[in-house]
């Protein structure tokens, strides 16, 4: 669960010692700017703004009750982040499954990727797309959630 965390912590740590050190120089407008572009980087890089990830087993359960799509996903992933802000406010509509919280997750995306974790891996009536386009994965959300 810690892994997920690494970057976003990095970042805000190293934006706050970076916005330090400008404070301390007599920059503080500088200095809170850069802190608040940090922190905006962090949280853009960490699990916030993705809707809440299930687990595998989860996932495929809902997904074949509902027939929605199963998004694979790791933080830091900028294709993943690419697709979470492209789903805008549908993106709750998906199943989100972290594959660093999941080692079944991640075995089923290894399992189409060649043995990589590339990610976004999306699945629809249980057949596999990897880095699929946003507008693509859009219409194939359930309408209704």
């Amino acid at each position: 669960m810690m892994r997920v965390w690494i970057l976003p912590l990095l970042l805000a740590v190293a934006g706050s010692l970076v916005a330090a050190g400008l404070i301390a120089k007599g920059s503080p407008g500088e200095g809170a700017a850069l802190l608040a572009l940090f922190v905006l980087i962090a949280t853009l890089n960490s699990p916030l703004i993705f809707p809440r990830s299930i687990s595998d087993e989860e996932a495929r359960r809902r997904s074949e009750a509902d027939g929605r799509p199963i998004v694979y996903w790791r933080p830091g992933c900028q294709f993943c982040m690419r697709l979470r802000i492209r789903l805008g406010r549908h993106a709750g509509r998906a199943h989100w499954v972290n594959i660093w919280r999941d080692p079944d997750a991640e075995a089923a995306v290894r399992a189409v990727n060649d043995g990589n974790e590339t990610v976004p891996t999306v699945f629809v009536a249980g057949r596999p797309f990897t880095n699929p386009d946003p507008a693509w994965v859009r219409e194939r959300l359930s309408p209704t959630s």
